[in-house]
């Protein structure tokens, strides 16, 4: 089991660290507080909509 934990210890940094960028840009954009709590939601799935638009591009869908 320790050896799964460690494969998946370097996606996760990179998540997390993906995840703090895209809260600080959507927050430090929002003019409101609840358009800071809508960032804090987009940082969230910013991952999908990366892949979506990455295949709409290519077109793959």
């Amino acid at each position: 089991m320790k050896e799964t934990a460690k494969k998946g210890a370097y996606s996760n940094t990179i998540y997390g660290l993906g995840f703090i960028g895209a809260v600080i840009y959507f927050i430090s954009n929002a003019t409101s507080f609840w358009l800071g709590v809508l960032g804090v939601l987009k940082a969230i799935v910013w991952p999908a909509v990366l892949v979506y638009e990455a295949f709409k591009f290519i077109g793959t869908q």
